[in-house]
């Protein structure tokens, strides 16, 4: 890979320019991904902590779980429990249960199947190490700037 500086240069480049791209980059691919299998990025976090759950969710532990991921809100999050129940892919009982439908299970092996070809395709050619470092890095830009970020 070519980068876009020398080492000296980029040691100078500007932490929020190249994270904002960064993200920007990795939403984006992700989102059109998923926007061609027919889902948004919102409704497979939905899908994803109902079908990985090991014991049953409520809306509201899910709509919180998930309310700070990449800003999304609460109301933003109620609306996408509700698209993902009226897809079929989830149901929800009168305790505010959520439950995976066989339409569902069936929905989340492919979409997660793409999540994983989305995950090699950003981790080609950063081992293992260059991930963690990076990771840490970024929590300690967060960190020193008086952010709180976590990630489930």
């Amino acid at each position: 890979m070519e980068y876009s500086h020398s080492d000296a240069e980029l040691i100078k480049q500007p932490i929020g320019y190249w994270s904002w791209a960064a993200y920007k980059a990795v939403v984006t691919r992700t989102r059109g991904a998923l926007d061609e299998i027919g889902t948004t990025q919102p409704q497979w976090w939905v899908l994803a902590q109902v079908a990985r759950a090991e014991t049953v969710k409520t809306r509201d532990e899910v709509a919180r779980t998930l309310r700070g991921y990449l800003d999304t809100g609460p109301e933003a999050m109620e609306s996408e429990i509700d698209r993902t129940i009226t897809e079929g892919w989830i149901t929800e009982d009168a305790e505010g249960r959520l439950g995976i439908t066989a339409e569902g299970r069936a929905f989340y092996t492919k979409t997660a199947a793409l999540q994983d070809e989305l995950q090699a395709e950003r981790h080609a050619d950063i081992s293992d190490a260059e991930y963690l470092t990076t990771l840490k890095v970024l929590q300690r830009f967060i960190h020193n700037t008086g952010g709180d970020a976590w990630h489930h």
